[in-house]
């Protein structure tokens, strides 16, 4: 929706800097709307384009008014160097600067009061949809422990947790309601618009006739694990089991998917490839003349089902980081990078070379990131589905990256898990686009780099 508010401003800030500019000629503004509205379209589609490159459509981030001006200042100014590449390789396409500038006081105005507006009325209760959560044990608890921050819940408002009979209370008591009366009445009397069934036990714990009842009424009925799917783009392992896995959908393996898939991975490897060798032949230069020694690092990576290739990436530690053959974590201000290594690292400039291996077919554009042997057969062994992640290629990139900063330890792994089972369950063209628009935020602002 904001997506669709945003473009509409920016298409009547284009139709606006018209009339203000070319008031005193109408030969020149009859030209400038005799060519149609594809001028505006593509102003506001390489500029919403910029803003979700810079994270500004990603619900769960929260920004403080100084961030969002900023990222609203890089993702027009970005957006403004796009525009001008292609007027330059299409001039038809050509509005005038002038007008451009114009265009952009305008929609940077308008989108900057459309995002302060939205924040405080339509983060006001009555907009948000109205939760029953069915249980009040650990599993019901985990929304209160994992969604409590208020970017957590900006589509739905919890009214509270119903205990079942028998099972028990973990949920803290100034949230629970009274069971005093029928499950129907309680969400009517509520205004009830959807029931999240959470028991920490479900066999012959549900009261299936009174949900059914509060179902025949519009009500939406979901479970824990596709509530968390949801709303939080995870996969909950605490909750989920394999039947919900296996009967919710996804997993999209047809023969389209995969022709999509490797189309996209070819096309978006040769155009980064294309645009990025100036920078990769400088990189290999500063490592080469640092203190010598190979200038790429070779490192074998588990992939899709469970073979093994050869990743290459520009070498960014010492050449005996791991002289002894034991692999190891890299950790904060790790003293085996050099200080090429550092920079190279923070700036995501190390991993260039993968691009050939989404060529040769060994990885994917988006995907979870490949592991090593040793830590993947200590993750499979400690970490419920983890094999799971192996079903589709690995990634340069994924919705882990954006999602969770670097992980360096089996706790960081499960976490990281639950976001790379949502991309293997859910992936398709839209989403890997979207991911990859995202990334450039997290090179940009250096999220989770080391």
């Amino acid at each position: 929706m904001l997506w669709v508010v945003e473009s509409v401003l920016i298409v009547l800030s284009v139709v606006a800097a018209i009339w203000l500019r070319a008031h005193a000629d109408p030969e020149g503004r009859e030209w400038l709307f005799a060519r149609g509205p594809v001028p505006a379209l593509l102003v506001a589609a390489c500029l919403t384009l910029s803003m979700a490159a810079f994270g500004l459509y990603q619900s769960h981030l929260r920004l403080r008014r100084s961030e969002l001006l900023l990222r609203l200042l890089l993702a027009f100014a970005f957006g403004g160097v796009a525009l001008l590449v292609l007027y330059y390789l299409i001039p038809a396409t050509h509005i005038g600067r002038g007008l451009l500038a114009i265009t952009f006081a305008l929609g940077f105005a308008s989108v900057l009061v459309v995002r302060i507006a939205m924040d405080r009325l339509l983060g006001g209760e009555a907009y948000k949809r109205r939760v029953l959560v069915y249980g009040a044990g650990v599993h019901a608890d985990l929304i209160n422990l994992r969604m409590r921050r208020r970017a957590d819940r900006q589509s739905f408002a919890v009214v509270g947790f119903l205990p079942v009979p028998g099972q028990p209370v973990v949920v803290e008591s100034r949230l629970l309601l009274e069971t005093l009366e029928s499950l129907p009445c309680l969400v009517q009397r509520l205004g009830v618009q959807e029931i999240v069934v959470a028991p920490d036990e479900r066999r012959g714990g549900l009261p299936m006739d009174e949900i059914l009842a509060c179902a025949q009424r519009g009500v939406s009925v979901v479970n824990l694990p596709s509530f968390f799917e949801r709303e939080a783009g995870m996969i909950k392992l605490e909750v989920v089991d394999p039947s919900s896995l296996v009967f919710s959908g996804g997993f999209d393996h047809s023969l389209v998917r995969r022709l999509s898939k490797r189309a996209f991975d070819i096309a978006a490897a040769s155009v980064l490839l294309l645009v990025g060798w100036p920078a990769m032949l400088l990189v290999a230069l500063a490592v080469h003349l640092e203190g010598g020694g190979p200038v790429l690092y070779r490192q074998v990576r588990v992939g899709e089902s469970g073979r093994c290739f050869e990743l290459v990436k520009f070498r960014s530690m010492r050449t005996d980081a791991e002289k002894d053959g034991v692999a190891q974590w890299a950790t904060q201000q790790d003293a085996r990078t050099t200080r090429v290594g550092r920079f190279i690292r923070k700036t995501r400039l190390d991993e260039l070379p993968q691009l050939f291996n989404v060529l040769a077919g060994d990885m994917s554009f988006v995907g979870p990131r490949p592991e090593r042997p040793q830590f993947v057969d200590q993750f499979n062994d400690e970490i419920r589905y983890y094999s799971v992640r192996h079903s589709v290629k690995p990634g340069l990139t994924g919705w882990a990256q954006l999602r969770y900063p670097y992980g360096a330890s089996a706790a960081d792994a499960q976490e990281k898990l639950k976001f790379d089972l949502f991309y293997v369950k859910n992936h398709g063209l839209l989403f890997d686009f979207i991911i990859l628009v995202q990334t450039v935020e997290v090179v940009l602002f250096g999220r989770g780099a080391r």
